[in-house]
């Protein structure tokens, strides 16, 4: 990804002095700046956000959301391994706020639990899954990018933002099922064959 960038890079600059070569260091001085701004307006962002979640994890309310979501948590990952449904609960509960950047410890930790679980295959590929659909009640990260870039109105990206997020999961989530079956669920017979089963009918 880096070698990837850093061509892009190169080639923007090279076609940048070929057209319009007086134009090179002062697009490179703004784009610093701006670039500058937004780092700021993020630290600012996470500092405060990451402080909430600290008080909510001192507090017990990042225990009881995670606790809420843990029975949901349960079904999807089809795991009983009681520290990752945990740390995959903290994982949901901070992305369902925006910050990605605070959810990335709880998914690392998340992952290694889940290799060792029966269904590793499977969980670990609906966590990624998850993480990359990311549903969003509170858009936090865009909203501080957009802030960042004076935006007139930065917060009207939240219901979009819902909307898209929400379709994105559900249809991740049903492809994960369909192509990935968890061990659990591929070793019970189906309905269709627990009825013939019963009625003596051999197939």
């Amino acid at each position: 990804m880096n070698i990837l960038f850093s061509l892009l890079f190169l080639l923007c600059t090279f076609l940048l002095l070929c057209v319009s070569p007086d134009t090179f260091l002062p697009s490179i001085l703004e784009g610093a700046s701006r670039g500058a701004s937004v780092s700021v307006a993020l630290i600012a962002n996470y500092s405060i956000w990451m402080g909430l979640m600290r008080i909510w994890e001192d507090s017990g309310v990042a225990r009881s959301a995670s606790k809420l979501l843990r029975p949901l948590v349960k079904r999807v990952f089809k795991t009983d391994h009681e520290e990752a449904l945990q740390t995959i609960s903290m994982n949901l509960s901070v992305n369902l706020l925006g910050i990605s950047g605070a959810a990335t410890p709880y998914g690392i930790r998340s992952a290694k639990l889940l290799d060792q679980t029966e269904n590793a295959e499977y969980a670990s590929a609906m966590l990624f899954v998850l993480n990359a659909t990311s549903l969003q009640i509170i858009p936090t990260s865009i909203v501080s990018v957009r802030v960042g870039m004076l935006s007139a109105n930065p917060y009207d990206i939240i219901l979009p933002t819902i909307f898209a997020s929400l379709l994105s999961t559900i249809v991740g989530v049903a492809l994960t099922r369909l192509f990935i079956r968890p061990k659990t669920e591929a070793k019970q017979p189906s309905f269709f064959f627990k009825k013939v089963k019963t009625r003596g009918v051999s197939i």
